[in-house]
């Protein structure tokens, strides 16, 4: 189980004051407004970071953080990821999953042969894409009721129907 959620990427600068563009990575952009504290990912270190103000713009948000005044302070960070702690995460509705939680999950068949291993999910405008390592490929599965049967966050294993035509190349 992950502890941190990746919120954001820092695409620029915005201005010479300190602000940010941030590229979102949550489906809910909007809980940016909500944000009191995230966890900057520098790629050797971790800094927590206070949001002193948040604004939108086309499909980026701007985020200014306390105490970082100047362009020079925050330019060395475009490119680094933006993360929330599991207590700062949105609260998951009945039925849902952090997606992290399943990523390496097993992923079996409804008649409970072993398929494979769940690498990386694809978010789609229709709906999610499971990426199973599968025989040593890639196998995509949409994750829609008909082919996606049971997913369980606690063991990590998802349950999968193979659907006509899924595994022809």
């Amino acid at each position: 189980m992950t502890d941190l959620f990746r919120v954001g990427v820092i695409a620029n600068t915005h201005g010479v004051r300190g602000e940010v563009k941030v590229f979102p990575t949550t489906q809910e952009p909007e809980r940016f407004k909500k944000l009191k504290d995230v966890i900057l990912d520098t790629g050797k270190e971790k800094i927590d970071l206070e949001v002193k103000a948040v604004r939108f713009f086309k499909n980026l948000v701007i985020v200014k953080f306390k105490g970082i005044d100047n362009i020079n302070d925050i330019e060395k960070y475009k490119g680094c990821d933006l993360y929330v702690t599991r207590e700062n995460a949105i609260p998951l509705e009945e039925g849902e999953v952090y997606l992290a939680d399943i990523i390496n999950s097993k992923v079996i068949t409804e008649d409970g042969e072993e398929f494979g291993e769940l690498v990386d999910i694809l978010e789609t405008g229709a709906n999610l894409v499971f990426v199973v390592k599968h025989d040593g490929k890639e196998v995509l599965l949409p994750d829609i009721p008909d082919c996606v049967k049971e997913v369980d966050d606690k063991n990590k294993v998802v349950t999968v129907h193979i659907m006509k035509g899924l595994l022809d190349l």
